[in-house]
């Protein structure tokens, strides 16, 4: 059944990243990749929240189901399936080829610094609530 639902969580993220990613671009536009920015960043601070329950709650291997589901399911499912590294990747390649060495290094430093920067923030919150 987790199976299941992680498969489903997963395509909600792929759909999730797809509309946040063209909402994004929409309004600041495609000269820089925000919307994978955004993505990434968002996504990394769900996903450090989600770990934070597991390790600040005290989640084991025998913890039922209904504790696991947001840490497996929307971690692993919706959280695989909506951030983007191979997107992130290939946007800084684009920029790079197109000459824009200077935009291709800000989207490494500002996707690294800020998506780690958004996990420990999503760890401090679930830490804060234990």
């Amino acid at each position: 059944m987790m199976v299941l639902l992680m498969i489903i969580a997963g395509g909600v993220g792929a759909l999730a990243r797809y509309l946040v990613g063209k909402l994004v671009t929409h309004y600041a536009g495609d000269g820089f990749p925000w919307g994978t920015l955004v993505i990434n960043v968002s996504g990394s601070l769900l996903l450090g929240f989600l770990s934070g329950l597991s390790m600040y709650h005290g989640f084991t291997a025998d913890t039922r189901f209904e504790q696991l589901f947001p840490t497996v399911v929307l971690g692993s499912g919706f959280c695989g399936g909506y951030t983007t590294f191979s997107t992130f990747t290939v946007d800084t390649v684009k920029l790079g080829d197109q000459g824009r060495l200077p935009a291709a290094v800000a989207n490494v430093l500002l996707s690294l610094v800020i998506a780690v920067g958004g996990a420990v923030l999503g760890l401090a919150i679930a830490a804060a609530t234990a």
